[in-house]
């Protein structure tokens, strides 16, 4: 079926133009990015009708959108945690807009404890987070109105359910860190201006003591502000609550770290590392002694001990030296969990708190286990696993015996026996070696024409590990290919690795993702007739990079929640703190030059490109919308092909966090109802 696309909505040009050392820029879809503007919104209205009418002529699209209802329509729980008397745990009937937080003692029945659901009509406010006092008998909870960044925190008495004080308003990126039953840490910004709520720059973060029902504007400031202005602060109280940590940064990369000694009155906060070369937290205490995991000095991350009193990182002391596997490290029950991360997968040990090895953990098979943290006292913890072929499982673990059992299976509609997953290592441009990991029906043929997802991050150090998804499930009954490969700029392989992927080595991921797909096509598992890539957030940059740079590559991108205009992601929300992976325009002549010349909005021209379904939101205040919509309009002036370029912005939803299922489950079955049409895929029922 050949789709023509309603004739796209006039993207009305202005004459801005910045000069950068010298060179004009214009930037003719300037006006986009207010938000708020109604010229702007309309702009959305008119885009979204372009894109529903287009999806609509797809016979197949509701068929999918069932097969996804049907799918997500199974109990689904998480780990239960212990606060106070009550063992706490969400769950999810099925097809519920959120999860519901439900609470139980020992032998009696769960009951509900907060349900989200009843946050919103339309189910779009979600739970961001919750975190109880010591004892349980308090806890605060986070509000967010359609995936906002912002967030009121309400806080409670559990016992009665009944709300202490006055609600706490905007919140940003925060946790909430209980003091004995008194008060908690928290840290926001200072609201941007009103018309710029989603999109003003957030620059100072600020941390705040709120002692139980004062008013918030008495609430103390304990770090941050015009004192010590820091991009983003964060604190926490080692689990005797003796210690108060702080961490502060500049960037996504690399904080200082500072402590206080709440057991004496009137402490002062010292310093322990007074620079952001590196990642420091400390992970517990055994009264005096601190348990630090950093990566100073260590690009793969080592557990140190030190005394507090003299905790300077001269004298540290290794208690889990660095290996070649990347290290994440957690406690619970007296004990300390390594989790190493070995070609992207999962390994763990488990040591007593001097850093002696007591066992390497069984796991279910190669894949991704997490969870391993539990208080001091607890007996027994709960993990999690899972891999793209292996269904989300809860395990529960004895700390003591090393036994694990299966505590809560996945319900989902899935045969793991028809299907493999394995992993392969291809080389880059310059020869460097990625792995990846291709999953697939058993019994492929490999006949370069089965349609196939290639999927990639690379930036932040952030990994991708195997984890099932259940809108994948729709390709690979389809007989598709699901590929991930562990590209530049991640942290599959430590500092090191992602590095190579930043500022001006950033084009190692692009060729790392490119080398990818010549793999797949090599390899015969696809061709670029069948292929689609995709990505979210640097990801979204990622498509949007390989779109301007190799648009003959494949047949289907889709960039979602992007960062696409390199030159000014820094003028926006949070934007600024991306600068240690991106570098800026404003640095020097030659990052503006680097920059440039990648930027997925400036480097479109007069092109073929393949078919494009660009994803946003229209309360995403971490990556502006403004980036997807100013990339949509000028790919819609630019592209001489036929094959639609379309923008998909989904209303009442952000970054990503906190969709309803209704709304993820939507915008699974346009992504793969796009796909297959662009591809030529007939939908097998």
């Amino acid at each position: 079926m050949n789709i023509k696309p309603l004739p796209y909505p006039h993207s009305k040009k202005g004459n801005v133009t910045d000069n950068y050392f010298g060179t004009e820029v214009p930037d003719p879809y300037r006006w986009l990015e207010d938000d708020e503007a109604d010229d702007t919104k309309a702009w959305v209205i008119e885009q979204n009708k372009v894109t529903q009418d287009y999806l609509g002529q797809i016979p197949y699209r509701e068929s999918i959108r069932q097969r996804m209802e049907s799918l997500w329509n199974y109990e689904k729980y998480s780990a239960p945690f212990k606060e106070g008397d009550y063992t706490y745990f969400y769950k999810n009937n099925g097809l519920q807009s959120q999860s519901v937080l439900y609470r139980q003692l020992r032998d009696g029945e769960p009951e509900v404890f907060l349900d989200p659901n009843t946050f919103s009509e339309d189910g779009t406010t979600s739970l961001g987070g919750i975190d109880f006092s010591k004892d349980g008998s308090f806890c605060a909870y986070q509000l967010s109105a359609g995936g906002s960044d912002w967030r009121d925190v309400v806080v409670m008495h559990t016992a009665s359910k009944i709300q202490i004080g006055d609600v706490l308003k905007d919140i940003k990126f925060s946790g909430i860190a209980w003091q004995g039953n008194h008060g908690f840490y928290y840290s926001t910004y200072a609201k941007p201006d009103a018309g710029s709520q989603l999109s003003g720059l957030t620059q100072h973060h600020t941390l705040y003591y709120h002692k139980l029902n004062t008013p918030q504007k008495d609430d103390k400031v304990v770090f941050g502000g015009t004192e010590t202005p820091r991009r983003y602060i964060g604190g926490y109280l080692t689990e005797d609550e003796r210690y108060l940590v702080i961490t502060a940064a500049t960037s996504t990369s690399g904080n200082e770290l500072y402590l206080q000694d709440l057991s004496q009155q009137d402490s002062p906060i010292i310093n322990i590392i007074d620079n952001f070369d590196s990642q420091s937290h400390v992970i517990d205490n055994l009264d005096s002694k601190l348990y630090i995991f950093t990566n100073l000095n260590a690009p793969n991350y080592k557990v140190v001990t030190v005394e507090a009193a003299n905790a300077k990182p001269a004298n540290w002391t290794d208690l889990l030296p660095e290996t070649d596997n990347v290290l994440s490290a957690s406690t619970g029950g007296g004990k300390l969990f390594a989790e190493y991360l070995k070609d992207a997968t999962s390994l763990v040990m488990q040591y007593d708190m001097d850093g002696k090895l007591e066992r390497e953990i069984p796991l279910p098979g190669v894949g991704t286990a997490n969870g391993f943290s539990a208080k001091k006292t607890e007996q027994e913890l709960y993990f999690m696993f899972t891999s793209y072929t292996y269904p989300t499982t809860i395990f529960k673990y004895d700390i003591e015996s090393g036994t694990s059992n299966i505590y809560k299976k996945s319900g989902v509609q899935f045969n793991p026996e028809l299907y493999e997953s394995k992993q392969v290592f291809y080389n880059s441009k310059d020869g460097t070696r990625v792995p990846m990991i291709i999953t697939h029906k058993k019994g492929l043929v490999l006949d370069g024409n089965n349609p196939t997802l290639l999927y990639a991050y690379g930036g932040f150090s952030i990994s991708l590990t195997p984890a099932f998804s259940l809108s994948n499930i729709i390709l690979l009954e389809q007989g598709g290919v699901y590929a991930v490969p562990n590209i530049r700029g991640g942290g599959e392989y430590g500092e090191n690795w992602h590095i190579a992927g930043t500022k001006l080595q950033k084009q190692n991921t692009f060729d790392d993702f490119i080398a990818a797909a010549e793999y797949l096509i090599d390899n015969k598992y696809t061709s670029s007739n069948k292929l689609a890539v995709a990505g979210g957030s640097n990801g979204g940059l990622l498509v949007g990079a390989i779109i301007t740079q190799r648009p003959n590559l494949f047949k289907v991108a889709l960039p979602a929640v992007g960062v696409l205009d390199m030159l000014r992601y820094n003028q926006f929300t949070a934007g600024a703190g991306w600068a240690y992976d991106y570098g800026t325009a404003q640095d020097s002549e030659e990052m503006f030059k680097y920059l440039y010349s990648y930027s997925p909005y400036h480097a479109l021209n007069a092109s073929v490109y393949p078919a494009v379904m660009t994803f946003t939101a229209d309360h995403d205040d971490r990556v502006v919308p403004a980036h997807s919509f100013k990339f949509a309009a000028r790919l819609q002036e630019y592209q001489t092909g036929n094959a639609p370029v379309l923008i998909r912005i989904e209303t009442k939803a952000g970054h990503g966090a906190g969709k309803s299922t209704a709304q993820s489950i939507s915008e699974a079955a346009d992504k793969w109802a796009f796909v297959f049409e662009e591809m030529g895929v007939s939908w097998k029922e």
